[in-house]
Order: structure tokens, then C-alpha cells, then sequence
């Protein structure tokens, strides 16, 4: 873009346009406008927008100089942005600014013109920068940004002209900038609103969430938990025990084993059940707004932090706070929570005020916690905090029995949404039983909406699924690691309900005597891959390799293998 200076203003001119346009001052106002207004309703921080408009801004009117200034209700500064600066540097230059200057703005609400600073009041005893060229004068111009008829913040510029140099301050660039900060007025005033709304729409959802409750009287399985399979039920009426006390409760297992449903499940069946359930990643966020989010900030007490705001703890006061994935934050922050759990109070970010609540916390992870003890990763103090009452999800293939009921769930709600209908066949349900699912119930959504998606009729049958034609998804991802089917060792009696054993490592295979004198043959190989696919679980292991707990109990203690307690 070449720059051709005209007056006060500078108008664009791209290669290959006319050069007569645009040709007035009215058209270069409506492209800065224009381009401006682009800039503005594109998602992102608030202080990178600033940055761009001003950059744009700088293409237009000539800038040394250009500061965005947005004031708290004290008419202290809390976001500062310049154009080509860091935000430390368009701090630091903002406050060498005159305080009369930027007064007069903010107190008459109309804007600032001033030929050369240096002659007059408003910038008594002002030096300006030393990087300004020598022979140049400084020009400032000043425009309030208001929120309706409020004044929240400031847009100023600075040019520089040579002393002999003609300047005139031309109305039209003056409009032009009252109108880029009304702009940006409404800009700020639309993020507000959306944060508020934010708060708000939470609040709805809990409440419309207690309706049904107390209108349907909707249980944990009809929220989302489907099965009734042995291990699923036990698992549900742990929860209904746990759910009657206050203590804290740790949720473990495997990605995707539903660890929110069950959250949900201690929180309705519990007596907390019409008060807020609240929830979190931390794994998602990283400390500095993991922090803001837990605990809230006051109005000001970060660039940004345009308004105060309640952290997820204030929220969820009287009810349950659901923290996912609580293995993987840091240990600074770790001492923040721990104080928290132990006192039940906390001070908001940037806050004075010590607010207590009454919070009932529920937290999971697929971490090995006890490992990460051992290793210093993780706060033993916190660990006794949140591990009150330990509960191990099920992985899928640990309740195969009720993968028919969730593949056809599953396949309900696709058809409800895409208004069709299909159905699964024997043969894909043969195919369903025979898989892995590493993924576990979050894999088997997944592979039903894929397989009705590419279905070629209404009836679903084994051809449908992509593990038919080598395109599986999970054999690429867990490639090396699924296990597979091998032949398994023929014991001396028959198991029942046997389940295929995981493949392993080519080693020989020695045989094993019991005392009861039948002979079985098995590698150490094959014992740590069966126990590393069963989690370590000897019954379950004993099942993968259709062994007898007897034979499998020779076969650990002839191979000197001790159990890992997980």
C-alpha cells in the first residue's frame, strides 16, 4: 500500500485501483470505517483487536505515536494497548501523558485537538519522547470512548510536523476518530454483556436442571449412564451410598469412561441435588486462568478483567463442584486449591475479601496418582484432600454386556437428529461384541455415528463398520498397543464366560505344574500383557488366558511376577 499524504490525512492507494479513489475525505473515513469495523467483530482478546486497530489506524492518519486507553469506574487505567508497543510500553507512555490532558477528555466528554503540545497548558513541563527527530513538532488529538453516555475509556494520537510545516486540524479526521472510538465503545460494552450473559445462562441451566429433577424425578441412568451389567450397577450403588455424605469423592478410570455421568450421579443423588452442579477441565486451562476461573477476579485486577466475576467455587455454593482431570495441574497451583479445601475460603483474584462457601467436590482422573506421588508431580497433602472415597469407573470391556444397549442408544439419538432410522442387525452386534474399545463408551459413539453415517440402508449389518474394510480407526490409533487374539492355552479344565487373551511377545512357552499335577503352558510374556489389558486384575487376567485363579496363581509365583496394585 503506497501512503500519499494529503493535509493532516493520509489516503491509501493500492496498486492497480484508480488513483482517484478514494478522492475525498468522506471516502477515506468510510474505508477506515469499514476495515476497522472487520477488525472489530473478529473473536479474539480485546487487547489484540486494540493492536490492529490501531496498526489500521496508523495506514490512515500518519501516526508517531496511538494509544487505546480503556478506564475502570475510578478512571484508572486497566487496558492500556499501543500501536507497534507491548503492552508494558503503552503503560509506561500513557502514564507520562498529562493528567490534564487526558482529564479534560474524560470530564468534558468531547475531544482534544492541539497544534503543538509543546506551546500549550495541558502539557506544562511534558517532555516528549526522545526518539522524536529533531526539527519536528508534536501534534495531539484526543477522543473519548464512551459506553452510551459514559466515558470509558480514551483514543490519542501523535504526529509529528516539520516545524515550518503548515498544520491544520481538519474536522473530518477529527469525525473519522470519533467515530473509530464509538466503535470500539461498543465493542467493549458487547464483551461485557456477553460475560454477564455468560454468568446468567449458567444460572438458567441449573435452574431448568432442578425443574426436571423435581418434576420428573430423572435418575443418574436416564441422565446418561445406561447399563445393567453387575459391575455397572455396583459401581452406581457405591455412588448412591457416597452420595448421602458430604465427603469428597475421586473418580478413576480410563478416558472415556464417563466420569462427568457419574459426577452427575453423586450430585443428584445426593441432598445437595437441587442446588447448582458446576464443572471444570483443569486440564484444559492453564494456571494463570485456571485460577480466575475457580476462584473469580475483581473488575481491573488483570488486563481484560473488564468486570468482577465469580469463579466456579462462589457457584457452586451449596452444591457440587465437578473437577476434571485434577492430576494435571500444576504444583503451584496445587497449594492454592489445597488451602481452599482445607479452609473453604479463598480471596477472588486481585481481591481483598476472604469469601467462604460450602462446596462439595467431586474430582477424577485417569492419572496414576499414587505414582505421581512417589515422583514429587503431585502434593501427598492434596492426594488424602481429594481421595477420601476412591471409586474405579469400568472400562467398557470390562461391561461387554451392555455395549448392545449403548450402541443402540447411540444409534437413537443419531436418528433423532439427522430425522432417520436404522437398525443394528445381529451381525454388527457380533461385530460390536468382538471389539476391543480402547476408547471405551466415547470409541463406541463414535464408531456407531460413523457406521450410520456411511450406512447404505436402514438395516445395519457387519459390512457397514469400517473394521471390515481395514479402515478402522482405532486399530491406527492404538497400533502396537490393542490387544489381539491369539491362541489361547489350552487348560487342563474348562473356564466359562472365557474371553480372548491379548497378544504378546514371541517367547517360549514353559510348562507349569500345579500340585494338583495338570500341566499348563504359559510365558512370562503372555502373563504381563494379559495382566497389562485387565489392569493388573488377576481374575480378569486368569479369564484373557482361560485359566483357572489356581493356574494363574502357580504361574505369576513360577515367573516371579508381583501384581501392581494401580
Amino acid at each position: 500500500m503506497v501512503l500519499l499524504r494529503s493535509g493532516a490525512a493520509i489516503v491509501p492507494h493500492k496498486p492497480g485501483r484508480d488513483p482517484g479513489w478514494p478522492h475525498t475525505r468522506a471516502d477515506i473515513a468510510l474505508l477506515g470505517v469499514y476495515e476497522i469495523t472487520k477488525i472489530l467483530v473478529r473473536p479474539g482478546r480485546i487487547e489484540i483487536t486494540l493492536a490492529n486497530v490501531l496498526t489500521l489506524l496508523s495506514s490512515f492518519l500518519d501516526l508517531h505515536h496511538g494509544i487505546v486507553a480503556l478506564l475502570d469506574e475510578n478512571g484508572d487505567p486497566h487496558t492500556v494497548v499501543g500501536a507497534g508497543w507491548t503492552e508494558e510500553q503503552a503503560q509506561r507512555h500513557f502514564a507520562r501523558m498529562p493528567e490534564r490532558a487526558v482529564g479534560q477528555i474524560v470530564t468534558t466528554k468531547m475531544p482534544v485537538v492541539i497544534d503543538n503540545v509543546a506551546l500549550s497548558p495541558l502539557f506544562a513541563g511534558w517532555q516528549p519522547d526522545p526518539d522524536r527527530p529533531a526539527g519536528e513538532r508534536v501534534s495531539f488529538i484526543g477522543v473519548p470512548i464512551k459506553d452510551r453516555d459514559q466515558v470509558i475509556g480514551t483514543l490519542t494520537i501523535e504526529q509529528l510536523w516539520k516545524e515550518d510545516e503548515a498544520y491544520r486540524a481538519i474536522d473530518d479526521d477529527v469525525r473519522f476518530l470519533v467515530m473509530v472510538a464509538n466503535l470500539i465503545g461498543q465493542t467493549v460494552r458487547l464483551m461485557d454483556i456477553v460475560g454477564r450473559d455468560r454468568e446468567r445462562l449458567m444460572a438458567h441451566q441449573r435452574l431448568l436442571e432442578k425443574e426436571l429433577l423435581d418434576q420428573t424425578g430423572v435418575s443418574a441412568s436416564a441422565r446418561g449412564i445406561i447399563g445393567d451389567s453387575a459391575v455397572l450397577q455396583s459401581v452406581l450403588q457405591k455412588i448412591r451410598i457416597v452420595a448421602r455424605s458430604h465427603s469428597t469423592v475421586l473418580l478413576r478410570g480410563e478416558s472415556g469412561t464417563g466420569k462427568e455421568l457419574f459426577a452427575r450421579a453423586t450430585h443428584d443423588y445426593s441432598p445437595r441435588a437441587k442446588k447448582p452442579f458446576v464443572k471444570l477441565n483443569c486440564g484444559a486451562l492453564p494456571e494463570s486462568v485456571l485460577e480466575s476461573e475457580l476462584f473469580g477476579h475483581e473488575k481491573g485486577s488483570f488486563t481484560g478483567a473488564h468486570a468482577q466475576r465469580k469463579g466456579r467455587f462462589e457457584l457452586a455454593d451449596g452444591g457440587t463442584l465437578f473437577l476434571d482431570e485434577i492430576g494435571d495441574i500444576s504444583p503451584a497451583f496445587q497449594v492454592k486449591l489445597l488451602r481452599v479445601l482445607q479452609e473453604g475460603e479463598f480471596e477472588r483474584v486481585g481481591g481483598m475479601k476472604t469469601i467462604k462457601v460450602d462446596v462439595r467436590l467431586v474430582c477424577a482422573t485417569n492419572r496414576n496418582l499414587e505414582d505421581a506421588v512417589s515422583k514429587g508431580e503431585f502434593r501427598a497433602d492434596l492426594y488424602y484432600r481429594i481421595n477420601v472415597v476412591s471409586i474405579r469407573l469400568p472400562a467398557l470391556r470390562d461391561r461387554k454386556e451392555d455395549v448392545p444397549l449403548l450402541a443402540s442408544e447411540f444409534l437413537r439419538r443419531f436418528d433423532a437428529e439427522h430425522h432417520s432410522e436404522h437398525k443394528l442387525t445381529a451381525s454388527a452386534f457380533a461385530v460390536l461384541d468382538a471389539c476391543y474399545f480402547p476408547g471405551n463408551v466415547r470409541e463406541l459413539e463414535n464408531c456407531i455415528r460413523r457406521t450410520a453415517t456411511l450406512a447404505r440402508g436402514a438395516d445395519i449389518t457387519d459390512d457397514d463398520f469400517a473394521c471390515r474394510h481395514d479402515e478402522c480407526l482405532s486399530a491406527s490409533l492404538w497400533k502396537g498397543v490393542l490387544p489381539a487374539p491369539f491362541k489361547p492355552v489350552t487348560p487342563s479344565r474348562p473356564v466359562p464366560d472365557a474371553e480372548p487373551a491379548p497378544s504378546a511377545p514371541h517367547q517360549a512357552r514353559e510348562p507349569i505344574e500345579t500340585d494338583k499335577g495338570d500341566t499348563v503352558k504359559v510365558s512370562r510374556d503372555q502373563l504381563i500383557a494379559a495382566l497389562e489389558a485387565t489392569g493388573w486384575v488377576q481374575a480378569k487376567a486368569a479369564r484373557y488366558l482361560k485359566l483357572t485363579p489356581r493356574q494363574i496363581g502357580y504361574a505369576l509365583r513360577k515367573h516371579d511376577i508381583e501384581l501392581k496394585k494401580l
